[in-house]
């Protein structure tokens, strides 16, 4: 396996730490955005870079040697009344990850987006998939993670909808839709992830819930 030089936006989050643990302890070097006043919450090992997700300008010259970018800034605990922030964060900051590698030495970009199309949270998916648009237009070979809701540790609700959604994924006219929008654990993200870095796309690769699930 080759050693990776991985820059991470959003690497303080819910997913973005146990990602950066994972990265470092299979080899790979890792430098990741963060805000000021946010320094020292990465994980030992990780390289700091201070910096305005929102502005490629704050960081675009610190994301070399890097030849992988992990864009996983998002409003936290997504929900219909934060319509707003997803535009001003989600979409803000891919619009800037993205200007950010346009002269860099990244070659492979991976983008944390969401399953689509979906019933709910259609602000939340439009966001994403305008960032999705993004990213393709880029040029640069990529990844797409598009998982539903990540369960973990402060997200654990939805285990209440596992029986719902043995149901609805063992019917014939419910089966894609309950796998498409199915629930993934925090564990089989971070695998998922992991596995995009170490095995970069050529073109363009989508990689939905059902295969996050298998991790």
């Amino acid at each position: 396996m080759d050693t990776r030089h991985v820059f991470v936006t959003g690497g303080t989050g819910y997913i973005g730490r146990p990602l950066i643990q994972k990265l470092l302890a299979r080899g790979h070097s890792v430098r990741a955005l963060v805000r000021p006043g946010s320094t020292g919450k990465l994980p030992m090992g990780a390289e700091e870079v201070v910096g305005d997700a929102l502005d490629a300008a704050s960081f675009a010259a610190s994301i070399p040697p890097a030849d992988t970018l992990v864009h996983l800034v998002g409003t936290p605990h997504p929900s219909p009344l934060k319509a707003r922030q997803f535009r001003d964060v989600d979409l803000a900051s891919i619009r800037a990850a993205v200007a950010a590698v346009e002269h860099s030495t990244v070659r492979h970009f991976v983008y944390l987006s969401v399953a689509q199309p979906a019933p709910v949270m259609k602000a939340f998916i439009a966001a994403r998939m305008e960032g999705e648009a993004l990213v393709r237009a880029s040029g640069l070979a990529a990844t797409i993670l598009r998982p539903w809701y990540v369960l973990g540790p402060g997200h654990r609700w939805p285990y209440l909808l596992l029986p719902l959604y043995r149901v609805l994924e063992a019917l014939p006219a419910t089966r894609e839709r309950a796998r498409r929008l199915g629930l993934v654990t925090l564990d089989q993200m971070v695998a998922a992830l992991a596995r995009a870095v170490e095995n970069p796309a050529e073109g363009v690769r989508i990689v939905g819930a059902p295969e996050i699930r298998n991790s």
